[in-house]
């Protein structure tokens, strides 16, 4: 049992596993919520499996629920931990703290009330602004490092004002999302038509409505959602800065960088390859935005392959019990 849970309430709502909508087969027989005090803050976070531990990170606007569809098979290796950063479902929503660097933290403390000290990651959108943060702060904690669909602000190159057409469709909810307050006071009441826009938009297969809906429920559901999800890019100044810093210390994990051919494609790899010496470059062809729920077969045979060497490692360093195998 974890400690760190003890005396914790169980977690409840639509942003459990007890209670989240259309799970595959079986899913609550190897998977639960549970509450992890970090010190800090509580999160929340879905767990289940054996193995090493990997740690899956979702990204703006969703929740855990972005990789339930790859949930089960991963569990089958790993001891799998898909959490809610703060700010996000279940977990706490405080004012600050929203720079990759703390993100970066948070995970680390996550990592270490559960018992991980080492692990690999894969870390989706914001997820990989976190991931990348995690590696380079980090570096002894994490043994391999996947990352999907996303430009790292302060590392990739910062587009014009005046771009194409095409690069302003997928990207001016950025200057929005930073904006004080306006952001909240227009998307309030209209979170189906603002999140369900982005949604639609940048998927090349779409997203089931039921998953939609429950991303957006979430949000519209409690201000302080709304809020913290334009917290991340409010931060971006800080985040901007802290990435600057660390383009210096150049990463030497192994690294995967998974692009949907219908969104960001090869760019995820360029932009890996600028911080990373051991980049390997995927792109998977008709997926967009969301590979976990676009292309879940094609990105679940990615992990698996990029993640043998960890599970493999492992698996040689598991203790062989007294007069039988290990």
């Amino acid at each position: 049992m974890n400690l760190s849970s003890a005396g914790l309430p169980a977690p409840e709502g639509p942003g459990s596993v007890s209670r989240a909508p259309n799970l595959p087969a079986r899913f609550t027989d190897t998977f639960t919520s549970r509450y992890v005090d970090t010190g800090d803050l509580r999160l929340h976070a879905v767990t289940g499996g054996e193995g090493p531990a990997l740690l899956l990170l979702a990204g703006w606007p969703q929740t855990w629920y972005a990789w339930r569809l790859l949930m089960p098979a991963l569990a089958r290796d790993f001891t799998v931990v898909a959490v809610d950063p703060r700010g996000v479902g279940l977990s706490d929503k405080p004012l600050d703290g929203y720079d990759t660097g703390t993100l970066a933290r948070d995970m680390v403390a996550l990592m270490d009330s559960l018992g991980h000290h080492r692990f690999a990651m894969v870390g989706h959108d914001v997820g990989m602004w976190t991931g990348y943060a995690l590696a380079a702060d980090h570096p002894d904690r994490l043994d391999r490092l996947a990352v999907a669909e996303a430009a790292i602000p302060g590392l990739s190159p910062a587009p014009p004002l005046f771009g194409s057409r095409e690069a302003n469709d997928r990207l001016w909810h950025f200057a929005f999302n930073r904006l004080a307050d306006v952001n909240e006071q227009l998307v309030s009441g209209r979170e189906h038509l603002y999140f369900g826009h982005q949604f639609a938009t940048k998927s090349a297969k779409a997203l089931p409505d039921y998953a939609v809906r429950h991303y957006v429920d979430t949000l519209a559901a409690d201000p302080d959602a709304l809020r913290c999800s334009f917290e991340f890019y409010r931060a971006l100044d800080t985040t901007i800065a802290q990435n600057q810093k660390r383009r210096s210390r150049r990463l030497s994990l192994p690294v995967l960088a998974i692009g949907g051919a219908e969104n960001l494609g090869a760019s995820v790899g360029a932009t890996m390859k600028l911080a990373a010496d051991d980049v390997e470059s995927l792109v998977l062809a008709r997926c967009g935005h969301y590979p976990a729920e676009e292309a879940p077969e094609a990105m679940l045979s990615a992990l698996t392959a990029f993640m043998a060497p960890y599970k493999n490692a492992h698996a040689s360093h598991v203790p062989t019990a007294p007069g039988g195998e290990g």
